[in-house]
């Protein structure tokens, strides 16, 4: 089973790789031709690109370091590695976002009287539907190998497309004499990307303080309960390493139940929340019912 949560992450590399060379190269076509066409928005969405190959870096040396096995340092492996890289790459596009919002309200106060030239519009539209189809293929791997990173990164691709048909819209409305449209959408892809930078940053800290969702802990007890041998669940907790959760969990069982009966119940509430609920490991405690009761 470990292998194969190992291997899925050495594929989830491809879809940090494949984000990486895509980013690059927008990137610096939407920079050389925003300042050639004289356009802040596409400009803005450059740089948000730009962040966005930091990001990605991030989430690939995450993946990479994820891979390492358990040490002596790390008896729970480096599965956590990726949610670090997250919280790193969020403090990046957070600075970047607030530069975008900067350069682009000194420029609406500046007065821009000058249309950008109509080649940012298509270069925009071109670099949207690139993402797009970086996104089908991100999503398509995430949910091939079960990766919360990858499928970050998707919803990611798929913001950006709507970021640069945002900032197409403001540069066509910026040449029907309204030259402050195009400055006007580079304030709005800067707050788009301080909202990314934020969400990722809720996200990753939520998993590193050991948060976690309440339907998914509910689920696991409902499982639990449906055990053979389970009279009731005393306690359930759970945690994130990664994409993998782990489960603490507290049985009542039989008072009057042998050590082998109890402990085959115990395995079997393992077994089962492994199995359906993909649940990377699980450590069962059990006591009787009777006396948990009193």
């Amino acid at each position: 089973m470990d292998q194969q949560r190992y291997d899925n992450l050495k594929l989830g590399e491809r879809g940090a790789i494949v984000s990486i060379i895509a980013y690059i190269c927008l990137s610096a076509s939407k920079l050389i031709i925003g300042y050639a066409a004289n356009s802040e928005a596409l400009k803005a969405d450059g740089l948000n690109n730009a962040t966005d190959i930091v990001a990605s870096i991030a989430v690939l040396i995450g993946l990479r370091l994820a891979r390492k096995p358990a040490d002596e340092d790390h008896p729970y492996g480096h599965w956590k590695s990726e949610t670090v890289a997250s919280l790193m790459a969020s403090f990046i596009m957070m600075a970047v976002g607030l530069q975008v919002l900067y350069e682009a309200v000194v420029s609406m106060f500046h007065g821009k009287q000058q249309s950008p030239d109509l080649i940012s519009a298509w270069t925009g539209i071109f670099c949207a539907i690139v993402m797009y189809c970086v996104y089908r293929y991100n999503k398509k791997l995430a949910l091939k190998i079960n990766s919360q990173a990858v499928m970050a990164a998707a919803k990611d691709n798929i913001s950006d497309a709507f970021v640069s048909i945002g900032a197409v819209v403001g540069i066509i409305g910026s040449q029907f004499k309204l030259p402050w449209l195009d400055p006007l959408t580079a304030v709005a892809v800067g707050f788009i990307i301080c909202r990314t930078a934020w969400e990722i940053f809720c996200e990753a800290s939520h998993y590193l303080t050991d948060g976690f969702d309440e339907n998914t802990i509910q689920s696991f007890k409902e499982t639990v309960l449906k055990v053979n041998g389970v009279e009731g669940v005393k306690e359930i907790r759970a945690r994130n390493y990664g994409s993998n959760a782990v489960v603490d969990v507290v049985l009542l069982v039989g008072a009057k139940l042998e050590f082998q009966a109890a402990h085959e119940i115990a395995t079997r509430v393992e077994d089962e929340l492994k199995r359906n609920s993909d649940v990377y490991e699980v450590h069962v405690h059990y006591e009787p019912a009777k006396i948990a009761k009193a």
